[in-house]
């Protein structure tokens, strides 16, 4: 079940007042239409919060409900919550609540917020952070080469298209809650909430619910907190699930990225420096915009070797709705622009697109934009191989490489752990800490430990639940298969050494833990000597080709696995991502204009149609990762960071025309692959 399948004896449904403008100070706030209406049990405003109301997972700037008095940030921020006998009266009632506002101009420009005179949305500034990667000197290698290029891209907002809407399901118990939720990082938000609650963590449980589908924007709280402040009230069980116009204006997108890059090479198009300046819009509220704009500039060099880099991002407030995690996570932006630059230079060099990339293709030894010299497991160069003989036969190609981290890196602790608990009856208990949001990690995990301990799948059962001390973080950055993977096999082996003979049911009950840990990443800025940024990376070419009309004809998707555990997820995961590539390279575009949303629905998004989707052949290179079980690499991400560059260079193979905003709309690719952007173009619209 998801966690609107829920149900408890006595339950309620909540529902949510949304702010009516993006900027506005909240002058009065009138439930009283709404606790009037017919079967209505509570109505809740800031002022019913016994807790603290503004959280975040690293910045705690979000405010789970907006008081009178304050001003809103965008239209997604909660006036009011309801509870009450069925699902369409709440929504009634949330409709009847009264606000009175004094309406304020939006800021919804990035630059126009750093401005000097600029209305300040957050007391600390609009500037939310500034990320800098910087080594070697720049101007002397610019100056000393001999093509040097300068171009500016763009990105479009991108929304992530789950399945499920936010949803949550609190029930009063032991005098505490017990919450399902469909979060990212169950234990972040157990945090959360009994913050917000003014609880003691341990008086709150958080069950995972596997949800369907996330892709990064169920990491930050949604509306976990505010059913649970219902059944808090009520003392009764409360769900509350969002419309799918309430989900699209309330969770965070993708960031629209502005980049201006300008890149040297010496006569061979051998790259010698790169120079990036980078703004993205983190919308209303913090989110992860500053590790998305931190990614971004890790990752502005893409897989290739710069003598010197010098990249600065910034992530800016605006009062836009958030953008935070989205798949890729700032990378496919900036290998966008990257890409874009080696298909210019290859052009100054008068060499194809594959050859210019195998020339600055990173290799073992090779220092990583971040200046972190790589060891074993770089598959780049694999994946260029594997791609060649198709990007050469095609008329009509273009090539993207791309790289991803696995892990969030950059100084932070990160830790997989596991837990394996024979029972009675012979088979096994896996708890874990991962969420299952359709990338298969419950399978992959469940498959490790019937490897190791000799099982079969209905001799393993998963569970994530925080009964369970096993706080890893949040399900992000291409990380689970690794440390989770790791933690299995490490709890499989004590599990083993103990059995030495005996049957799996002699040792019911007890547990086995496993745990692996990563604590030697560096922070940026820090000045070392060889820093390490991440503890391991992803590796990808794809090549797209177009047929002799410039429709979509093929996709061939090179990925360095390190280890393929399940060719069917691995597989599934390429397939997926390039479809989401697809999209953000043509036709997706969350618009948004002076803080309003128009992107209302999921058919207005501009998503690709099965029945406009090209072959896509997946080619599975290992090269092993030291770090992942069995050699295996997280590929998550990393499925959709190179299709951007890919289709801009099969149009520009095809058009004669360099491409340098997404979605690039107005293409024949495009047109036949989302028809309904060709009944758009012959209506004028």
């Amino acid at each position: 079940p998801y966690v609107n399948d829920l149900n408890a004896e006595g339950m309620l449904h909540g529902a949510i007042r949304f702010s009516d403008h993006p900027r506005a100070r909240v002058i009065r706030i009138d439930t009283s239409k709404a606790v009037g209406h017919p079967g209505v049990v509570a109505v809740a405003t800031a002022a019913d919060v016994p807790g603290e109301r503004t959280q975040g997972l690293i910045t705690r700037d979000w405010r789970q409900l907006v008081a009178e008095g304050e001003v809103t940030s965008y239209v997604g921020d909660v006036l009011a919550v309801v509870a009450a006998d069925t699902r369409r009266a709440a929504r009634e009632a949330a409709a009847l609540v009264e606000v009175e506002y004094e309406v304020l101009e939006p800021v919804t420009d990035p630059f126009l917020a750093l401005e000097p005179d600029a209305p300040e949305l957050h007391e600390a500034g609009n500037l939310l952070s500034t990320s800098i990667v910087k080594r070697g000197d720049v101007d002397a290698a610019l100056a000393g080469s001999t093509h040097v290029l300068t171009e500016t891209f763009q990105t479009q907002t991108v929304e992530h298209a789950f399945l499920e809407p936010e949803s949550s399901f609190a029930v009063p118990e032991d005098g505490g809650f017990h919450v399902s939720s469909q979060g990212q990082g169950v234990w972040e938000d157990r945090r959360q909430v009994a913050s917000f609650l003014g609880l003691p963590e341990e008086k709150v449980r958080v069950t995972l619910v596997s949800n369907g589908g996330a892709f990064g924007a169920k990491e930050d709280l949604n509306v976990q907190c505010h059913a649970a402040l219902m059944a808090h009230l009520t003392g009764r069980p409360v769900l509350l699930t969002l419309t799918r116009e309430e989900s699209l204006k309330f969770h965070p997108k993708r960031h629209p990225l502005t980049m201006e890059y300008t890149i040297g090479a010496d006569p061979e198009g051998r790259l010698t420096g790169i120079r990036a300046r980078i703004v993205g819009d983190t919308g209303a509220y913090a989110s992860v915009g500053d590790k998305v704009l931190e990614r971004a500039a890790g990752h502005a060099c893409g897989p290739y070797r710069f003598e010197a880099v010098d990249v600065e991002a910034r992530a800016v407030y605006t009062n836009n709705p958030p953008n935070g995690a989205m798949r890729g996570f700032g990378v496919n932006q900036v290998a966008f622009a990257v890409d874009g630059m080696l298909d210019r230079l290859a052009e100054k060099v008068g060499v194809d697109g594959w050859e210019i990339r195998w020339r600055n293709a990173l290799e073992v030894g090779d220092a990583f934009g971040t200046g972190q010299v790589l060891g074993p497991g770089v598959g780049i160069k694999e994946c260029l191989l594997a791609v060649r003989d198709a990007y050469r036969g095609a008329r009509f190609a273009g090539i993207g490489c791309g790289v991803k981290n696995n892990g969030i890196g950059n100084g932070l602790l990160e830790q997989g752990k596991a837990i394996l608990r024979p029972e009675a009856d012979g088979t096994v208990t896996l708890f874990h800490s991962w969420t299952e949001m359709g990338q298969g990690v419950h399978t992959a995990l469940q498959q490790i430990a019937c490897q190791e301990l000799g099982l079969t799948a209905d001799q393993v059962h998963v569970v994530v639940d925080t009964m369970r001390e096993l706080d890893t973080g949040q399900t992000t950055a291409s990380r689970s298969t690794i440390l989770g993977g790791r933690a299995v096999i490490e709890a499989a082996n004590k599990l083993k050494a103990e059995l030495n003979g005996h049957r799996l049911a002699d040792l019911a009950g007890r547990e086995f833990y496993g745990e692996l840990t990563i604590d030697y990443t560096n922070k940026p800025g820090v000045d070392v000597e060889k820093p390490i940024t991440h503890f391991a990376y992803g590796w990808a070419v794809q090549v797209v080709v177009l047929d002799d009309d410039g429709r979509l004809a093929t996709v061939i998707a090179a990925h360095d696995a390190g280890k393929v555990i399940n060719p069917t997820l691995v597989e599934g995961q390429i397939e997926g991502a390039v479809h989401m590539g697809l999209g953000f390279a043509l036709s997706e575009d969350y618009v948004v204009r002076d803080g309003h949303p128009v992107t209302t629905t999921l058919k207005s998004l501009g998503i690709v149609p099965p029945a406009g989707m090209p072959a896509v052949e997946c080619v599975l290179v290992e090269v092993p990762q030291p770090e992942g079980p069995y050699g295996a690499k997280g590929l998550g991400e990393i499925g959709l960071v190179p299709t951007a560059a890919a289709v801009a260079g099969a149009l520009h193979a095809f058009e004669g025309e360099w491409r340098t905003r997404l979605p690039m709309k107005d293409s024949v690719a495009a047109r036949s692959a989302v028809p309904k952007l060709a009944a758009a173009a012959s209506r004028g619209g």
